[in-house]
Parts: structure tokens; C-alpha cells; sequence
């Protein structure tokens, strides 16, 4: 009897006892969500289109005063969403449908998680939220070819037909575009991840520096299966490509140093050598220099007149455009300057007594210039001297530059130097490295003996100080 009401009692305090609530078991329609640093309740509430409300309900086992990183958080009202949700950085040739087909999950949803409004979301490096690919279930990655079938390379694959078709949510096996991404079931030694990308041809397309920066050299590198002839644009400028070696294309794209921030268009387009093409653009970020304002400048007014200023610079422009087939330089470039050695003017940065992309009010005006280049240290008669071969394509008295020349050392790059009391070269001379080339004065817009200069990539500057630092591309 005692036996029997000792069982009933602790029956009851079982029953009685606080019982800890759990998250609810993951179903099709309520994604799990892995909390991560800086997250709280209300962030993740405002990233996922949630109250707080709902979110509160749906994790009554979380404290949202103590929530941790690793904490796992269902997320009610995501339909079609299931699993395991986390970030994945944007690449070069994603999009809705390559993102969709990748992480088996309908372009309905991807846009619901990610409040996708408009295809330019999608920029290069930004993030965006997707279920963790299925580890059970392993998917390889093509694209079809101009001249293949929809069954050619699902036999290739060693995939069926129509095994093909909904794996990628087609409505036939006439549904699919030349390049168009496509995933095929595969074992998981033949998963092929990234083999496509904007088109079969290309392999892959990197980049450098990302994200782009007010003022400096971008490298876009691009390595193909087989020969294509590039061409493009970023933000508003031409790309030129040169081969670099069989299978590889790079294009060098200075970055206009007053560029608002922002995302802006990179374009890119390809003729194969059986007349096949493609094109593809794609948003890209765009950051700050974090360039400093210079003290007001006074300067003789006629200087700054667009009478003036605009067609020497549209003559200046114009010379600096052509991207020519030969690569002249090789490594980074030299000081032209022997007053001190690169180094250690790299180390102290006290041989220039103005920096690249400084602002620059003149006269009292606004600050709506920058400086184009680099201001080097030397009295009236210092030699300068080719930090780089290439081929002299002007020189020249001007109103604002003074004594000028400008070197075209290949594949859209060029060197400026104003302000010379003596210019030592002519349009057309083929200079080496080390070549003096003239001697440092203060003509033109300058308020004493000094060199100025400048590098220009695609037709804008960019910061020399790069170019010295480093080997391009």
C-alpha cells in the first residue's frame, strides 16, 4: 500500500513539475535559423519580414535578453523554406535562378527570405540568406552548350532525362537556353561545384580588389575553357582584355576617384571563335578612398576657366584613351625621382608633399575637385625619369599642367609628369626604364618646383603610390 501511493505521488510530481519548453521540431514551412554575432531578437525580426511578436511565439524557449551565438531560432510564415537557413556571400554570375536550382530551393522563396525586389540586389559580395545545401543529397553543376542537347548532356552526366528537367524545375526538355546553369543529381565525386558560371566557356572570373575602391586599379582575371574575345564595361568606362596566357583575359579599370559610393553595373561580353556570344552584367560595390581635403588653394583664375581647363583636358583625355596591344612594363613601377631611394619613401611617405585623391577647393569655391596624382619633392633642374619603359605619345606646354608628358606603357596604362622647366623627350620616342625624360620645374598651375605625377588606367587616374607598390597586374 505505502508502495503504491509513493508511485502515485511521484507520478503526480512528475507531472507537476515544470516542464522545460523545447523549439519546435523543423517542418517544411519553419525554417531554422543559426543565430550569429551581433544578432539580436530585433535585427533577425527585421531581416526576416517578422514581428517581434512572432518571433517571440514561435521560440518561447529563448530568452530573447540572453540569446547567444549558435542558438537556433525557427522562423514561422517562410513557406516553402525548410532546414537549416544561414548566409553565403554573392559571386560574379549568381542570380535567382543559379541561387534556386544550387540550394534546391523555389526563386518564390529566395525572394520571400531575402525581400528581393529588384534582380540588382544581387551585387557582387553581398550576402544572402539560403538553406544549407542537403549533405545526403549532392548535386553536380553545368551548363548547356551552344551546340548540346538537353539529352546529350544528361547522358554525359550519367543522369536521366527527365531526372534533368525537375531537378531544375524546366518544363521540358526544350526549356533550356545555351549557358543557361543547371544542376544534375550526382554520386559526390563528380559534383563540378562552380563549373558554371556566366557562360560553359568560362570558367571562372576574379575580381581584384573587391569590393572596387575610389581611386584605384581594378585587375578583372578571367580563365576560359577555350579562346574568347572579351569585352565589357564597368560603370560607365570601356574594358579592354589582353591575354595574359592561353586561357586567361585580364582588363585594368581605374576607378574614378569622386565616384559616389554605391553598386554600379559591371558588363561583360564574349564572342567564341564559332560566332557563338554572350552577355552578362552584374552589380558591384563600390567604396570610399577615405581621401582627406587639402587647405583652400589660390590659383591665377584663368587656370580654373572651362575655357580653358575643358579642352586641355578633353586633348589630355583623348591622347590617354587607346589601350594598345603590347604590355611594355614588367613589375612594379620606379620612383622617377633619385633624390631618395622608393623605399624608403614608401616607409615614411616623405617625399610628396601632396597625396592622390586629396579634395581641393580653389579660390574659395566648393570642394568638388581632387587631386589626380602625386606631388614629388625637387628643386627647379632635378632630373626625372621613366619609372617604366613605354612610348612617349605627347609632350608639350599647357596651361594648367605646364610642361607635360605623357607615356603610353600598354594595355590602357599611362604616366603623366607636369609642371617640367625642361622637357628631355618627343611624341613617338621609345623609352627604358630609368630613361630621364626631363627635369622638374613650376610651370603651369603650381606654386613651386615640384614633379606631378600621375597614373591613368583606362582612361582615369588612380593612385600611383599602387603602382609603385606593387606589380600589375
Amino acid at each position: 500500500m505505502l508502495r503504491r501511493c509513493f508511485s502515485i505521488l511521484l507520478l503526480l510530481g512528475l507531472i507537476l513539475l515544470p516542464q522545460r519548453a523545447f523549439a519546435q521540431d523543423p517542418t517544411p514551412d519553419q525554417p531554422i535559423y543559426i543565430v550569429q554575432a551581433g544578432d539580436t531578437f530585433y535585427t533577425i525580426a527585421i531581416r526576416f519580414g517578422l514581428s517581434l511578436d512572432e518571433l517571440e511565439n514561435a521560440n518561447p524557449q529563448i530568452d530573447p535578453n540572453r540569446l547567444k551565438v549558435g542558438d537556433q531560432l525557427v522562423l514561422p510564415g517562410l513557406e516553402g523554406v525548410k532546414g537549416v537557413i544561414t548566409a553565403q556571400e554573392i559571386h560574379y554570375g549568381d542570380s535567382l535562378v543559379t541561387l534556386s536550382r544550387r540550394y534546391r530551393i523555389p526563386i518564390d522563396g529566395l525572394v520571400k527570405l531575402n525581400h528581393i525586389t529588384s534582380p540588382a540586389e544581387l551585387y557582387v559580395g553581398g550576402n544572402v540568406i539560403l538553406p544549407e545545401p542537403d549533405p545526403k543529397a549532392t548535386y553536380g553543376e553545368a551548363s548547356l552548350a551552344a551546340d548540346q542537347t538537353l539529352l546529350e548532356l544528361a547522358a554525359k552526366k550519367g543522369t536521366n532525362l527527365w531526372t534533368l528537367v525537375e531537378a531544375n524545375g524546366l518544363k521540358g526538355s526544350w526549356d533550356a537556353a545555351p549557358g543557361e546553369f543547371l544542376v544534375y543529381p550526382s554520386e559526390g565525386n563528380d559534383t563540378n561545384q562552380g563549373e558554371a558560371s556566366i557562360y560553359p566557356a568560362v570558367e571562372s572570373i576574379e575580381i581584384n580588389p573587391y569590393p572596387l575602391v575610389q581611386g584605384k586599379t581594378e585587375v578583372i582575371r578571367i580563365t576560359t575553357r577555350e579562346p574568347v574575345h572579351f569585352s565589357g564595361s564597368l560603370v560607365d568606362h570601356e574594358l579592354h582584355f589582353f591575354q595574359e596566357k592561353p586561357g586567361t583575359y585580364v582588363a585594368l579599370q581605374g576607378v574614378y576617384a569622386m565616384l559616389d559610393k554605391g553598386i554600379y553595373p559591371l558588363t561583360i561580353q564574349g564572342e567564341l571563335e564559332n560566332d557563338a556570344s554572350f552577355k552578362y552584367s552584374q552589380m558591384v560595390i563600390v567604396k570610399s578612398g577615405g581621401y582627406v581635403r587639402d587647405l583652400p588653394l589660390t590659383v591665377p583664375p584663368e587656370t580654373l576657366d572651362p575655357k580653358v581647363t575643358g579642352p586641355e583636358n578633353d586633348q589630355y583625355y583623348a591622347l590617354a584613351a587607346p589601350a594598345t596591344e603590347t604590355k611594355y612594363w614588367d613589375g612594379a613601377f620606379d620612383l622617377p625621382s633619385k633624390l631618395f631611394t622608393k623605399a624608403w619613401c614608401l616607409e615614411t611617405n616623405e617625399c610628396w608633399s601632396a597625396r592622390f585623391g586629396s579634395r581641393r577647393s580653389y579660390n574659395g569655391g566648393p570642394y568638388d575637385q581632387y587631386h589626380t596624382g602625386l606631388d614629388i619633392f625637387g628643386g627647379k633642374g632635378v632630373e626625372i625619369y621613366a619609372p617604366a619603359p613605354g612610348v612617349v605619345v605627347f609632350t608639350g606646354l599647357l596651361t594648367v599642367r605646364g610642361n607635360t608628358t605623357l607615356i603610353d606603357h600598354g594595355w590602357g596604362v599611362y604616366s603623366g609628369y607636369f609642371h617640367q622647366s625642361e622637357i628631355r623627350v618627343k611624341a613617338g620616342d621609345r623609352i627604358q626604364a630609368g630613361q630621364i625624360i626631363g627635369l622638374i620645374g613650376n610651370t603651369g598651375r603650381a606654386e613651386g618646383p615640384h614633379l606631378h605625377f600621375e597614373i591613368l588606367v583606362g582612361g582615369v587616374q588612380v593612385d600611383p603610390l599602387d603602382w609603385l607598390g606593387k606589380a600589375y597586374p
